[in-house]
């Protein structure tokens, strides 16, 4: 049976990374530097490349690019001070898991950053373990923020499923040993899903991956 579902939250439970590639995009345009949905996707989002690396690839000088990136990092946390909206059919489907299944978050953002994303709307009340970037030493794609959760919950790869909107973060689980549910979304979707165990439109996909019940270990559901 599904004891845990292991959730990623940028992009598949908030909207924060449509705020922070807007916010990039407009901090790089000022610094001459374009940026689209598509590239970003694929190398920031998709292939784990840092901002600094792709702005230095784009041309701006390596004096320039710290100060680029502090005064975007500034920008997007006095954002977060405000609302930041929730994926489609979040706040309904995790309400559904609520006591039928143990949740938790697993994410690459730091601890402050994911208490701002979520103060407006309360919605990790039903989470029971949080694993950020700060409780971990080697971040995703790296399979180590999924085996500190299952730590944490006391739960076996095999009794928990995944769901992750990027390759970045398929890939982690895919490490880790879980069952992963793909959810793309507006620039994640260029992205390949190969090794999903299933790719939904949205996350109320997740629901019926758990009312099938069992996930034998052999494979399969």
């Amino acid at each position: 049976m599904i004891e845990a579902i292991l959730w990623d939250n940028d992009g598949l439970l908030v909207d924060s990374e449509t705020v922070f590639f807007e916010m990039t995009r407009r901090f790089f345009a000022d610094a001459g530097l374009t940026i689209d949905e598509e590239f970003w996707g694929i190398e920031y989002l998709g292939n784990a490349r840092h901002s600094g690396e792709l702005a230095r690839e784009l041309g701006l000088a390596e004096e320039l690019v710290r100060p680029l990136l502090d005064r975007r990092n500034a920008a997007f946390v006095e954002r977060l001070q405000q609302p930041v909206p929730l994926m489609p059919k979040v706040r309904e489907t995790i309400e559904a898991l609520s006591g039928t299944v143990r949740l938790a978050v697993v994410t690459g953002s730091d601890r402050d950053k994911v208490m701002l994303m979520h103060a407006a709307h309360g919605l990790l009340d039903h989470f029971e373990v949080i694993v950020t970037s700060d409780e971990v030493k080697n971040p995703k794609p790296h399979p180590e923020p999924y085996f500190k959760a299952m730590e944490l919950l006391g739960v076996e790869p095999e009794r928990c499923l995944a769901v992750e909107d990027s390759r970045r973060g398929l890939d982690s689980a895919v490490a880790a040993g879980l069952r992963c549910i793909a959810v793309p979304n507006a620039l994640t979707r260029v992205q390949r899903f190969d090794s999903a165990h299933a790719v939904e439109a949205d996350v109320s996909g997740v629901l019926k991956h758990v009312n099938a019940g069992k996930c034998p270990a052999g494979g399969g559901w």
